[in-house]
């Protein structure tokens, strides 16, 4: 090859045909517009990237996934009939959530923990993994948006997330968040119907917030295509048996289908 020459991903050398389709998608004739994304469903990673050197506490913890989120999306598509596409790999692979060029899509260094598999990745490893992961991902979404809009069923985009109890040693009181970006209809509709439940302790951009680049899929999905979107983050301790999923999608779907109502009359 030339010095200089662009370097085609090679993106059979990160899946086989064992590790099966980075995305998935349940659910797909469902009645509701709203459409379920869980871009942080799963802890696996594809089986000829090994551990990327860590120990297999770490890769069930949340630096890996998001533990409870992709249950929670079960329960909400089933109670409100709503599609659900989600990603079928960890974030320590490539972070649906980032754009390309975001130093976290492929995170050498997750909160407290190093990724030595991911330390110096070459630009042709950093685009094997974009067009294997993040691609089929974000055309799975954009292909469902499209068909449902020509279909006039513009759908509402609702992302679903948990995060820790506790952050650097500091409790977190927040159980309940509910983020958006420039967009805030659907996350002030849910805010003002869930102020009089004392249920959770539900609030509006935290644990996060845009400024800490967590907004990617609201932006490209529902905000550059004129649809409501919210993203919802729960605090995993409360995710973390079935009763307790159980509790937190009737709570979310309650709300969620009452925001909607206050929108859409």
């Amino acid at each position: 090859m030339m010095a200089g020459a662009a370097t085609e991903p090679d993106v059979s050398a990160l899946l086989t045909a064992g590790d099966g389709a980075p995305v998935a998608l349940e659910n797909a004739d469902a009645g509701s517009r709203i459409l379920l994304v869980c871009e942080h469903a799963s802890s696996r990673l594809p089986e000829r990237m090994g551990t990327l050197g860590l120990s297999p506490d770490a890769l069930e913890s949340h630096i890996a996934w998001d533990p409870g989120a992709l249950a929670v999306c079960r329960l909400l598509s089933a109670s409100l009939d709503a599609t659900l596409i989600y990603q079928r790999f960890s974030r320590l692979v490539y972070d649906c959530n980032r754009p390309p060029d975001s130093p976290g899509a492929m995170p050498a260094v997750s909160e407290v923990f190093d990724i030595p598999g991911n330390a110096a990745l070459s630009a042709a490893e950093r685009l094997a993994r974009t067009e294997a992961i993040y691609s089929p991902f974000r055309k799975g979404l954009s292909d469902l948006i499209k068909t449902r809009v020509a279909n006039r069923r513009p759908p509402v985009i609702v992302t679903i997330h948990s995060f820790t109890p506790v952050w650097h040693g500091r409790p977190r009181e927040v159980e309940v968040g509910i983020l958006h970006d420039s967009d805030s209809r659907l996350a002030d509709a849910f805010l003002a119907d869930a102020a009089e439940d004392e249920a959770f302790v539900t609030r509006r951009n935290a644990p996060y917030g845009p400024q800490d680049g967590v907004t990617h899929t609201l932006i490209e999905h529902g905000i550059h295509n004129g649809l409501l979107n919210v993203m919802i983050e729960i605090r995993n301790d409360l995710i973390a048996n079935t009763d307790g999923q159980r509790v937190l999608a009737g709570y979310i779907g309650d709300h969620l289908g009452k925001a909607l109502m206050r929108l859409e009359p």
